[in-house]
């Protein structure tokens, strides 16, 4: 089963890559953008075939591992 994760930086927490980013394409006539946040997605097979053991599995490695909790939020899809 695959399962997807989007790790993202919490709100208010400064972002100097995504302002990097965002400066760039500025510099590139992307006029339009204002702001970019950056962050992480994954894709995880899982051997298991119930889905809510193999999302709970995924939310652990989220906890341990994938996000860092104090200033990034995940999101399993």
């Amino acid at each position: 089963m695959k399962i997807k994760v989007i790790v993202t930086l919490k709100n208010g927490v400064l972002d100097p890559q995504g302002k990097a980013i965002q400066q760039t394409l500025n510099g590139m006539n992307f006029n339009s953008v204002t702001e970019v946040r950056q962050g992480k997605f994954f894709e995880i097979n899982v051997n298991e075939d119930n889905e809510t053991k193999a999302k709970l599995n995924v939310e652990e490695m989220c906890k341990k591992l994938l996000a860092n909790l104090v200033i990034e939020d995940y999101k399993i899809i």
